[in-house]
């Protein structure tokens, strides 16, 4: 289970309520918290939720809490699950956040949940979840160099709508996914929730596992989709026609291809967040910019720590 600062607290007093103001979580090694959304703010109910997360942690003797402040603060809390080790082919992950899909790309079972559900989780180690149609779509061929994770997202979701694939898996294949980078497959099954998904997948492969092997010794699982599995709807694009995509407002799924709107003047640009602030996001840009300089304001924020660290000390 992971939760953070915003959904944390509420969690955390649903779990007393229910189990007792002494009762224990049901596994230690099993909850991750990560404080992540209202950390740096002067605003005391903000300043409370982290309080709170700290006096819990303390009571429960809890070892995966990544304390705003401190040397182990992270960032983010979806890219900082998968730096920290705690993404893993085969297992299941529930998040007090609709975009804990992100963990998807590992080859695992991830979605978000409510407060009452974590409370249940953190008390009994279980819950009651319906298993969900699989939608698949699959890319076959390569991409051009330019085309990234985030304009397959928006294509798909431009086609199939922002209720598209409610309460359904979205799992990605084809050899064209499975050439992209984990950074890059994280940013498309961060998105599975803008198209209605409950989670998203891609099945682990060589560089899942490479990037797991570097992250943590614990073991995993790996699964594979059976050859006769049945699925709600497929669909196969050819990953070699697809074109930059942006969405206009007000919607995911208002789509739109990037030459369409050569006339548009932007204000203002914004790298960051849990769907666009990895390294490889800002390695794209760096390319895109080299040797100009940015006309409007541009804000440049790394999803975590270690992006930082990498964008602080790695050549471009």
């Amino acid at each position: 289970l992971m939760t953070h600062d915003v959904c944390g607290p509420g969690t955390i007093s649903i779990f007393k309520e229910q189990f007792g103001e002494n009762a224990k979580v049901f596994d230690r090694e099993k909850v991750v918290i990560i404080p992540d959304h209202y950390i740096f703010t002067s605003d005391k109910h903000a300043n409370r939720n982290i309080d709170i997360l700290r006096e819990f942690v303390s009571e429960q003797n809890l070892p995966y809490y990544y304390d705003v402040g401190t040397d182990n603060y992270k960032g983010v809390c979806h890219l900082a699950l998968a730096q920290e080790g705690h993404n893993r082919p085969g297992e299941v992950l529930f998040g007090t956040d609709s975009h804990t899909c992100t963990s998807g790309a590992f080859g695992m079972f991830s979605t978000g949940i409510g407060n009452t559900d974590a409370a249940f989780i953190l008390g009994t180690g279980k819950l009651w979840v319906k298993v969900p149609e699989s939608m698949q779509f699959k890319f076959t061929g390569k991409f051009p160099d330019y085309i990234m994770a985030k304009d397959i997202i928006l294509q798909v979701i431009g086609d199939i709508g922002v209720d598209g694939a409610t309460y359904r898996t979205m799992e990605w294949t084809g050899e064209a996914i499975m050439s992209l980078s984990m950074e890059e497959r994280m940013t498309l099954c961060n998105m599975a929730i803008e198209g209605g998904g409950k989670n998203a997948v891609i099945e682990a492969d060589e560089v899942t596992l490479k990037y797991v092997k570097k992250r943590t010794c614990k073991p995993y699982n790996v699964y594979h989709s059976d050859q006769d599995a049945n699925y709600f709807f497929k669909k196969t694009y050819d990953a070699s026609t697809m074109e930059p995509v942006v969405a206009k407002p007000h919607s995911p799924d208002n789509k739109a291809l990037v030459r369409e709107c050569s006339d548009v003047k932007i204000d203002r640009s914004y790298i960051g967040s849990c769907t666009g602030g990895k390294y490889t996001d800002f390695l794209a840009a760096a390319n895109l910019l080299d040797g100009k300089k940015v006309s409007v304001n541009t804000f440049i924020v790394p999803a975590t720590t270690e992006v930082f660290n990498d964008l602080a000390t790695k050549t471009l």
